[in-house]
């Protein structure tokens, strides 16, 4: 039988037929009770546990920002001619965890890949707040931040011009566009949700809220007209971002003349990295918004089974890009780039290495196995070692090529400070207060997208002619 006759008669192969991307009856007014009633009931206790943890985490990173402050980078644990170390690793990190939002979100979207629907609104969010941690780094390492604007490119009487040949600029152009970008994408996407909630609305102060967020939406054929191309113009622009942003972060690396950083492998290989990490956090979140917040039929195994095949294919692309940079160590033949990849793994940081290459490339291997992927426990297992995994990857690229570079008598030994961890420490309090504070006043998934896939929402061709 002809594929278009097998369509038409109903007789289509179950391997060709798309898994149900919801699970039980789900409607568009359950949907909606379902989701935008959340942000309108008192949270369970789990919530405010959680809001207390992470508060804590937030004020300790917050004093020992103002520590650093009042007594100057000296707090760290930088030293010559390890200038660079946990600030450049964070942001890193952090710059990161963002892609995998605007992956999910833009590039996803332009492939009309509709398992993405229902984790969309929450990957997009996670970027913005990733950025917002990044961003912290490059400020407190000014030194005075309240000068900040002495970087600014514009004609002053100070005589004091930037230096755009500087991929440390570039990465401020790169960064600021692409949270400037990704934020009007997840703020478009928010509106016609943003709408639906201020028709739901009882109280007067919450009514007034969501209005003016809402933009004069009704939902008229014009809004979505201008909705929908709007939508697509920023897919487009936030597609080119995810390749050009990690990869104009990896340029402050490649560009140099350090021993394992002058290497043209570094933007693919950050790119990969960045998704990587960024898929990883993303599942580690929707588990525990999938279960606080009884979302098991619209975030599916099936979204949770996707996302772990991407991680362990990123995985087994992180492993090339080691394999390659200890090829081009021994290929090249030369002996600075041959003693900085021995260093990663049998130097005084050694065991970072290790602990890199165990978590980004042996434990995601646990993912091939189909139960792995359907189990909470080996999924958080993979997703915290992913992340543990691409912290330590950007501290070995950066204190272990730095604490030894071409003068043997400017060697020294790299230990960060208590500073250093509380910084750390409150960045990851500030990332998840503001996915709590998210899943608390606003809709964690798309209604509008998620409505166009339930069952009869799209037309169907096969139906009527099986009857006829």
């Amino acid at each position: 039988m002809k594929p278009d006759a097998a369509i038409l008669s109903g007789d289509i192969p179950e391997a060709l037929i798309e898994p149900a991307l919801t699970v039980g009856v789900v409607t568009p007014g359950s949907l909606d009770d379902q989701v935008l009633a959340f942000p309108e009931t008192r949270p369970p206790k789990q919530w405010y546990i959680g809001l207390a943890v992470t508060l804590t985490a937030l004020i300790i990173g917050v004093g020992c920002i103002g520590y650093v402050f009042v007594t100057g980078i000296g707090a760290w644990g930088n030293t010559s001619p390890v200038f660079w170390a946990f600030d450049i690793i964070n942001f890193v990190f952090w710059v990161g965890i963002g892609h995998a939002g605007t992956l999910i979100s833009a590039i996803l979207f332009l492939f009309r890949k509709r398992w993405r629907n229902a984790i969309a609104r929450f990957a997009e969010a996670m970027t913005i707040f990733a950025v917002i941690c990044a961003v912290i780094f490059p400020l407190i390492h000014i030194g005075r931040p309240w000068l900040a604007y002495w970087l600014f490119p514009y004609p002053n009487q100070r005589a004091l011009w930037t230096n755009f040949r500087s991929p440390l600029l570039w990465d401020v152009f790169a960064v600021n566009t692409y949270f400037s970008v990704s934020a009007m994408f997840w703020y478009l996407g928010l509106i016609p949700d943003i709408a639906s909630m201020r028709d739901r609305a009882t109280g007067k102060v919450r009514k007034v809220i969501y209005t003016v967020l809402a933009m004069g939406w009704r939902g008229a054929a014009s809004h979505w007209q201008h909705y929908e191309k709007a939508y697509l113009l920023l897919a487009g622009l936030a597609t080119g971002l995810v390749l050009s942003v990690h990869s104009v972060v990896s340029f402050d690396f490649a560009t140099s003349v350090v021993p394992g950083w002058h290497m043209t492998i570094f933007p693919p290989y950050f790119v990969a990295g960045a998704i990587f990490a960024g898929f990883a956090m993303v599942v580690m979140v929707l588990v525990v918004v999938r279960e606080t917040m009884q979302l098991k039929n619209l975030i599916t195994m099936r979204h949770l089974d996707v996302m772990n095949k991407v991680i362990l294919a990123m995985s087994c692309l992180m492993g090339y890009s080691y394999m390659m940079e200890g090829f081009t160590a021994w290929y090249s033949m030369n002996e600075y780039l041959h003693h900085s990849f021995m260093n990663i793994i049998s130097g005084t940081y050694g065991w970072a290495g290790w602990v890199t290459i165990s978590c980004n490339i042996f434990i995601p291997q646990i993912l091939w196995f189909k139960k792995a992927r359907a189990s909470y426990f080996w999924m958080i297992l993979v997703a915290v070692g992913v992340t543990i995994g691409m912290w330590f990857e950007r501290f070995v690229i950066i204190v272990v090529s730095l604490h030894q570079d071409y003068l043997p008598s400017a060697w020294r030994i790299y230990k960060p400070t208590m500073i250093d961890f509380g910084v750390l420490l409150g960045t990851f309090g500030i990332f998840f207060t503001l996915v709590l504070l998210f899943a608390r006043v606003l809709p964690v998934i798309a209604t509008t997208e998620v409505k166009a896939i339930l069952p009869g929402a799209q037309p169907s061709h096969h139906g009527d002619d099986h009857h006829v």
